[in-house]
């Protein structure tokens, strides 16, 4: 039975490119011969070499890898010799630890009515102080209805009160401004963000502080009661050694 030919398998580097056809990353970078300028810096190790394009290649070739152009705009192209499929790994994981590194900034929200009394504003407040500690920003807003329009002035000090009350914790980026029938102010974390602790683990570090502070109390305690019975022994032994005198 005679087999089409495109049944034939594809040879590794051939299959690796159908295998990375549908990948974003792949067309960021030049590779093998589709890097057509006459000559490139081939860095490693051991340092980098300027040299022909074409001998770059062989030394791919004889290394079993590709030559991968990392830096396009520099004069020469910057390459490196690694296998594409390797390199293009590592980008994606650099890429990943990047992203988890960063922190990630939220909005939240703090509404408020004209005539907030002071029981909600401090309850509203202490929730702004831990956004911002968390890294978030803020936008609080004074909501008006109706006729309560009236009041934008009492809403505007209510604003400032709230953006001068958290001036440790976080920055202005917009004073209290009306859009429609609201006011809205804009606050910025001063301090990058900190994960927040569970009730659970706060719990756990203050037991946990809690009975090392005890073993402490214990050693200090049996320290000096050795000390004690230490002094108290010595002073009985001497006291018979007079007395045998």
């Amino acid at each position: 039975m005679l087999i089409p030919d495109y049944f034939v398998p594809l040879r590794r580097k051939n299959l690796s490119i159908v295998w990375m056809k549908n990948d974003k990353m792949k067309n960021q970078y030049r590779v093998n011969e589709q890097i057509h300028v006459r000559e490139v810096r081939v860095v490693g190790e051991d340092g980098s070499e300027v040299m022909p394009t074409r001998k770059a290649l062989d030394l791919a070739r004889q290394q079993g890898v590709d030559l991968v152009e990392i830096s396009p705009n520099a004069q020469p192209p910057v390459c490196r010799l690694i296998d594409y499929s390797k390199f293009l790994y590592q980008q994606k994981k650099r890429q990943k630890e990047m992203k988890q590194k960063q922190v990630k900034v939220e909005v939240k929200e703090i509404r408020f009515g004209p005539q907030t009394d002071e029981h909600d504003y401090q309850f509203k407040l202490k929730h702004a102080q831990e956004f911002l500690l968390e890294g978030n920003k803020v936008r609080a807003y004074v909501f008006f209805r109706g006729r309560s329009i009236l009041f934008k002035e009492q809403g505007e000090v209510l604003l400032l009160r709230f953006a001068n009350d958290l001036e440790e914790y976080g920055k202005v980026e917009s004073m209290p401004a009306l859009e429609g029938k609201k006011m809205f102010l804009y606050l910025a974390p001063k301090k990058a963000g900190v994960a927040k602790k569970s009730q659970q683990k706060r719990d756990r570090e203050a037991e946990e502080a809690a009975a090392k502070m005890a073993d402490e109390e214990r050693a200090t305690q049996t320290k000096g009661e050795g000390l004690f019975g230490n002094a108290k022994n010595g002073a009985e032994a001497l006291k018979k050694l007079q007395l045998d005198d």
